[in-house]
């Protein structure tokens, strides 16, 4: 069952449940999702988004809530920042189970060895590799820095 599947049905169980908090948050999913549709729709006509964008989508709001909250408590708004993480717990329901640093570096090794990388040139065929493979599993933002470490490792910078 698709990702955007699960989140619609999930907003029906929290209507009937008469979770304001959870229905807000299932909402605002679910705009995303059709603010992508129609910017794809736009562009090339096609009308339905795959899973793994479905998954990116996620993913950004998750980071986003991340940043809000973290203004909010040096902002001295805790209220604000409770709000944001309960968003977060919600969304991060429909994301895979995110990878510890360990399982990240194991995928790491795994990808250069895969892709045949030897030197810093090849880092964007390594992160191709980690994103077709581990979409919504690990912050590829920190994951760059862990790939150019290992490529650089061997002198191939």
């Amino acid at each position: 069952m698709d990702t955007r599947t699960l989140v619609n049905q999930a907003l029906k169980q929290a209507m009937k449940d008469k979770a304001a908090q959870r229905i807000s948050t299932l909402r605002l999913i679910n705009a995303a999702i059709k603010d992508k549709e129609i910017a794809a729709r736009a562009e090339d006509g096609e009308i339905a988004i795959g899973d793994s964008e479905v998954l990116a989508i996620l993913g950004k709001m998750t980071k986003q809530r991340n940043e809000s909250a973290r203004a909010y408590e040096e902002g001295s708004r805790l209220d604000l920042a409770e709000r944001e993480l309960e968003e977060i717990a919600i969304i991060e329901e429909f994301l895979p189970k995110q990878l510890d640093d360990d399982e990240v570096r194991a995928a790491v090794k795994a990808a250069v060895t895969e892709s045949g990388a030897a030197s810093i040139r090849d880092m964007g065929k390594v992160m191709g590799a980690l994103k077709a493979k581990f979409t919504g599993q690990m912050d590829f933002g920190k994951v760059g820095p862990m790939v150019k470490d290992e490529l650089c490792k061997d002198g191939g910078c």
